[in-house]
């Protein structure tokens, strides 16, 4: 209250802060999920390429999940993939099979009806996931009728590079995402494919807000003789900029997220169970009960009983079917662990910190990999020379399961940047930092602001450091915070409007190799 304006006699009351301004924690681990959703609509609103925040997967259903029509109806299908029976002359190699009657089909996918993001944002809340961000860039396609070739990578036509890097640059205008993930990138041709990581990891750089997740090609049915082929690809396509915002994870995962009631025979031949006869009900072997449900099922009558109700008939009247939709289930849930990733990281930074590396842990819901790799494999995986890319493995371990077991960034040859955990302290400090420093915008540049900005960072920093997030003996070998005249600005600078602040951190950093030196000494005397 400025005295000047007091005009009236009586009593007047000045209140006056106590307390400085305080640095408030920005959060840590807040995806944005790119690609296509069952649908993108709630009540009568469209959110087609509109960044939603989402808390919740209940809220993600409600806005980008079909409505389950009225009982005693199925639950409507939120994803629902086609696969195919192709008779083969000799056993297939390195891919899904089956014998039936002696001899062998393979199962392969109709490409246009291969989608991740949904069951992705599923993976990120069943390992922790909080608040999220999604960007629907269309529905499904229309499948195509037929199924790709045995042994060949799914490309999926309906998944466009256009729709996801509009997507993509839909986030410009959001400084809350952390992460960035395209589920569905691995379905673009490997040309596309590096074109969108490249400009994931520029995005990335320009904001220096949010980090890119990849999921490799070929990391869903390695070859495991070649799979290095899959890897040089990925690293050859990734480019040279914005490195230390990016990492990756090999292999895919197989999880338990679609169960046995999410596939049924309308996932068999686009839904044409004719096809299915000559399988369950073999001339030389018949099986009258799969033929009398496969008719009921194409003359259904006046009062047809549900899906589910036909499937389990099916089940239950031959083993043949069961064991079709038990491969079709597992190749369902073979997933990109991008989504997973984004959880796992959740989890890890609500528990410990931004500053622990997000490995050395299981993935819940994931109970296969697709391929197990040695220490002698994942060796070339974690360190290469000539670019320097790490890629993270996932692996398996006796007695201990499935485990993340590695923690790098794209730039693995950088002392600053190697580690995904440096890389998001930093940015964690730093976006925490720049959104507390916004009030004293147009503040007099004069030593009273300079001490209370460093005061409002150092206390910030020693919060940090109390809790393991940076290493020292004591707050002062841990940070220091610089802001004045003669040591991070002169007189130009302030006649220019310039207050400069200067922050030196010490950022933990995860043992990755953990060296026991043994050595044998002589006995000696008591």
């Amino acid at each position: 209250m400025v005295e000047s304006n007091i005009k009236t006699p009586g009593v007047y009351i000045n209140e006056l802060d106590a307390f400085p301004n305080s640095v408030v924690p920005v959060a840590t681990a807040v995806p944005a999920f790119i690609g296509y959703t069952p649908q993108a609509q709630y009540e009568g609103k469209s959110y087609t390429n509109i960044p939603q925040k989402v808390t919740s997967f209940a809220e993600f259903q409600s806005i980008y999940c079909l409505p389950d029509p009225a009982p005693p109806a199925d639950p409507a299908k939120q994803y629902s993939p086609q696969y195919y029976l192709v008779a083969q002359k000799s056993k297939p190699t390195n891919q899904d099979y089956l014998m039936i009657d002696g001899a062998y089909y393979s199962l392969v996918p109709d490409p246009n009806t291969i989608y991740y993001l949904y069951n992705s944002v599923k993976m990120f809340y069943q390992n922790g996931g909080g608040d999220a961000y999604i960007v629907s860039v269309g529905g499904y396609g229309a499948p195509s009728g037929k199924p790709i070739d045995s042994g060949a990578q799914i490309v999926n036509p309906n998944v466009q590079l256009s729709d996801l890097t509009n997507g993509l640059a839909l986030l410009k205008n959001e400084e809350e995402p952390t992460m960035y993930l395209c589920p569905e990138a691995t379905l673009l041709p490997v040309d596309q494919n590096g074109t969108l990581m490249q400009e994931m990891l520029l995005q990335c750089t320009e904001m220096q807000t949010a980090i890119s997740i990849f999921d490799i090609i070929g990391g869903r049915n390695p070859d495991p003789i070649m799979f290095m082929d899959d890897i040089t690809t990925f690293r050859n396509n990734t480019g040279s900029q914005g490195l230390d915002y990016g990492t990756a994870y090999y292999p895919f995962v197989g999880t338990t997220i679609m169960q046995s009631q999410d596939v049924d025979y309308t996932n068999l031949f686009g839904g044409d169970v004719k096809q299915l006869e000559p399988l369950l009900n073999p001339a030389d072997n018949p099986n009258q009960s799969a033929a009398t449900i496969i008719s009921m099922i194409e003359n259904p009558g006046s009062n047809p009983l549900t899906v589910t109700q036909y499937n389990n008939s099916l089940l239950n009247a031959s083993k043949t079917y069961s064991q079709i939709m038990k491969h079709v289930l597992n190749d369902v849930n073979i997933m990109p662990p991008s989504g997973s990733m984004a959880g796992v990281m959740a989890t890890t930074d609500n528990e410990e910190g931004v500053w622990q590396a997000p490995a050395n842990t299981s993935i819940v819901g994931v109970s296969s990999l697709p391929i197990r790799l040695s220490e002698t494999q994942q060796a070339g995986l974690n360190v290469d020379a000539v670019s320097g890319k790490s890629v993270n493995a996932i692996r398996f371990f006796n007695g201990l399961g499935i485990l993340v077991w590695g923690a790098r960034t794209l730039d693995g040859n950088s002392q600053d940047w190697r580690y995904l955990s440096v890389r998001r302290t930093v940015t964690f400090l730093e976006q925490s930092c720049k959104q507390a420093a916004h009030p004293y915008v147009f503040q007099p540049n004069v030593k009273n602001t300079w001490e209370a900005v460093k005061a409002m960072i150092g206390s910030f920093l020693t919060s940090i450091w109390k809790e393991g997030g940076l290493q020292g003996a004591t707050a002062a070998d841990a940070f220091s915070v610089d802001c004045g005249l003669g040591s991070t600005m002169t007189s130009e600078d302030i006649l220019n409007g310039f207050m400069k602040v200067t922050v030196k951190v010490a950022v933990v950093r995860p043992a990755e190799f953990i060296v026991i030196t043994f050595q044998q000494e002589m006995a000696t005397s008591s």
